[in-house]
């Protein structure tokens, strides 16, 4: 590398000879022309330090781009540093969204989003599946914004967040089981789902189930009320036509003489 004197003492020598005519200034040009350096994306780091190593830990796809991909040009010669997102992101309905940077506040790291305010129309074109689930099955949740649950990107909150639990003890992975989060009234459930999960909604059937004293009360709720929350089962698919004929003629429903299959008279 040429020492900064060195270098000032070839300056005035070249200048001072165009001075004298000894060369044209055009020749002195010449004389101080160096090969043009071409910038390859390692020499970024030198002055972007921070940007590179973003980039490097965090920038996901931008990563395969590297910085040249995106900045074309460099000042003072060049303008055009800040490229568009749409010079790459086009074709889908999530790239037509305006402020990309509103979210993605970093391009070095795109995934990293930060949501201001109540957000959801955005969310949804990339998460039409979510969408479509609260349109077909309104809850009260889907008249809230997405970000309300989802604080930061990716985040699946705890329900507990917001709801008290049914019954002690019970985490997240129990609410799930039963309430999935974007259709919570759509309940399902296996057939093991403890009866205490139930009751605090059923009080009333829960009192009477503690009470009688026939087999249904060795039953989780969901042995009888299979799969889908509210579904009334026929009392003919486990005890089949156990009278006479005539008396099931007599008497077609059985709970006019059992009365409440949570609490039977027998």
């Amino acid at each position: 590398m040429i020492k900064i004197g060195l270098l000032i003492r070839i300056l005035f020598a070249v200048f001072s000879a165009a001075a004298a005519g000894t060369i044209s200034i055009v020749s002195a040009a010449v004389a101080m022309s160096v090969k043009t350096a071409t910038i390859q994306n390692v020499d970024c780091i030198k002055c972007h330090e921070k940007e590179c190593i973003t980039l490097r830990i965090h920038g996901g796809r931008h990563r395969a781009v590297g910085c040249l991909g995106c900045h074309k040009e460099h000042p003072p010669s060049g303008v055009n540093v800040i490229p568009k997102c749409s010079e790459c992101h086009r074709g889908k309905s999530h790239y037509r969204l305006e402020g990309c940077l509103t979210c993605h506040i970093d391009p070095h790291k795109p995934l990293a989003l930060e949501f201001r305010g109540n957000t959801t129309k955005p969310c949804l074109t990339c998460h039409p599946k979510e969408g479509k689930e609260f349109q077909e099955y309104p809850s009260t949740h889907a008249r809230l914004a997405c970000t309300l649950c989802h604080t930061r990107h990716g985040e699946k909150p705890s329900c507990l967040r917001c709801h008290k639990p049914h019954t002690k003890g019970q985490t997240l992975r129990d609410c799930l089981e039963c309430h999935p989060a974007h259709t919570p009234l759509l309940i399902q459930y296996p057939n093991e789902i403890p009866r205490s999960y139930c009751t605090p909604c059923h009080r009333d059937i829960g009192k009477l189930m503690a009470k009688t004293t026939t087999k249904h009360k060795t039953f989780t709720c969901a042995f009888c009320h299979r799969g889908v929350h509210r579904i009334i089962p026929q009392c003919e698919t486990c005890h089949g036509l156990p009278h006479p004929p005539a008396m099931h003629k007599a008497h077609p429903n059985c709970l006019d003489c059992h009365m409440d299959a949570h609490n039977l008279v027998t």
